[in-house]
């Protein structure tokens, strides 16, 4: 079947089968951009799903345990990929590591650089190691060019930095242009369907850190995972946001060092070993992220506001969950933050944006209200709902054991949280007012400290 042409809007990625001057769906004037329908007829065979080999779905690991476990055991043949983030955060490093390593367990890979050369790629992998001969590259900005490149080496793991720079002849745009984004990505799909490589895909990021290029790009992959961290800080966070072989939500913790990025097998202990002890303003939570629960310290600065605004300043942090406990705090525990202004983090350059957060920041708030440090070996988690209510999360054994582990020695959770077998002190509180009455109890008076 020959290809058809239609038109798509580089503004929201809108189909039209017509030219049009203005976008009907977005309303943007000439965005209109010619492309064809690259899709074929092709014949496909009718089998039972008994006698479906389920060896084609079993993952092959790359040699970086930790990207692996972020897969569930590695990469699937005939799968894509898609890895965004932020300029500076360390995906062209990583997957620089996960080609090397892969190719030193026998694999065939090949690297195709479309914003670098073949010498700048060569460079950075000198800094990491040594260059295994089965590493194949190609620098090219044709998917033509690399598509001929995967036939002629067989390669099993084919890696594209990035897919923005790439662009086909069948395409009139230009590079990074919706239409060209998704005819690329459509046909190196296939070719992942048909031939068997695993490929894996590089995305850049908007100003706002969401991904550039349409939405509908996310629905052709396999897999996107986001790569976050900022450049000034040692730790990344590897976030998988949709898997098809695998569990959604899981994360990969790596710290950039000299040799490259590393793989954090004890993520608690290094999130701790940063944290500050008896400073007002902050409280240690454990979030879960995936099967893995984490240790995450709050931090909250509350000083008098300066303009006729207070400020509210979240970094790591949902903004409109932080305006939440804020007027929780003043509607049911009495605690006004009229007239502060607030900034409020989540360390180590993670995320606390799910509800069992709500108890720590808000016990993190109070404390920076009143000018006094919890005390030490204390966590909490729980979600807090508008009647200043406390609810339970889910993982809770996983949270407390976590929070065993690592030394702690009390944590404040919700009163419906279920009996738990452990060693470390439960306390339980069915009000948002009654956890923070518990954790001003715990807090030592000047009579204990002076005896």
């Amino acid at each position: 079947m020959a290809p058809s042409t239609q038109f798509s809007c580089s503004a929201c990625a809108a189909v039209s089968p017509k030219w049009a001057g203005r976008c009907g769906a977005c309303g943007a004037w000439n965005t209109m951009v010619e492309h064809r329908d690259l899709a074929r007829t092709t014949s496909a065979s009718v089998c039972s799903l008994d006698s479906v080999s389920l060896r084609d779905g079993e993952p092959r690991p790359t040699g970086i345990a930790e990207f692996d476990r972020l897969f569930g055991g590695g990469l699937v043949a005939g799968s894509v990929t898609l890895l965004y983030g932020e300029p500076g955060a360390g995906k062209s490093t990583l997957l620089s590591q996960v080609a090397t390593a892969a190719a030193q367990s026998g694999q065939e890979v090949l690297l195709v650089c479309a914003e670098e050369s073949a010498a700048q790629v060569r460079q950075r992998a000198e800094r990491l190691g040594s260059i295994p001969g089965s590493l194949k590259v190609v620098a090219t900005t044709s998917v033509e060019a690399a598509l001929r490149a995967m036939d002629e080496t067989g390669a099993s793991l084919v890696i594209v930095d990035s897919i923005q720079a790439i662009s086909s002849t069948e395409e009139r745009a230009g590079a990074g242009a919706v239409s060209q984004i998704r005819a690329c990505t459509e046909r190196l799909v296939a070719a992942a369907k048909a031939a068997g490589p695993a490929i894996v895909l590089v995305g850049h990021v908007t100003k706002d850190g969401d991904l550039a290029g349409p939405r509908s790009l996310e629905h052709l992959v396999d897999t996107v995972v986001a790569f976050e961290g900022d450049r000034h800080q040692s730790l990344r966070v590897a976030r998988a946001l949709k898997h098809r072989f695998g569990t959604t939500g899981e994360v990969g913790l790596f710290e950039m060092g000299a040799g490259g990025l590393v793989g954090v097998t004890d993520p608690g202990r290094l999130l701790l070993d940063d944290h500050v002890h008896e400073v007002p303003g902050s409280a240690l939570g454990v979030i879960v992220e995936g099967h893995r629960p984490l240790i995450c310290e709050l931090q909250t600065l509350v000083v008098d506001a300066h303009g006729e605004r207070p400020r509210r300043t979240p970094q790591g942090i949902d903004a409109a969950r932080l305006s939440l406990l804020i007027a929780v705090l003043e509607a049911r525990c009495h605690r006004s933050l009229a007239g502060t202004d607030v900034f409020a983090s989540c360390t180590g350059g993670l995320r606390a944006t799910e509800p069992a957060t709500d108890l720590p920041l808000a016990l993190a708030l109070v404390a920076g209200l009143e000018g006094v440090a919890l005390p030490q070996g204390l966590c909490a988690f729980g979600e807090v709902g508008l009647a200043g209510e406390l609810r339970r999360v889910t993982g809770a054994e996983r949270r407390i054991a976590e929070a065993a582990r690592l030394g702690l020695s009390t944590v404040i959770v919700p009163h419906g949280t279920p009996p738990l077998d452990t060693e470390i002190a439960v306390l339980r509180a069915s009000s948002l007012l009654e956890a923070v009455e518990l954790a001003a109890s715990l807090v030592p008076t000047v009579a204990q400290v002076a005896a």
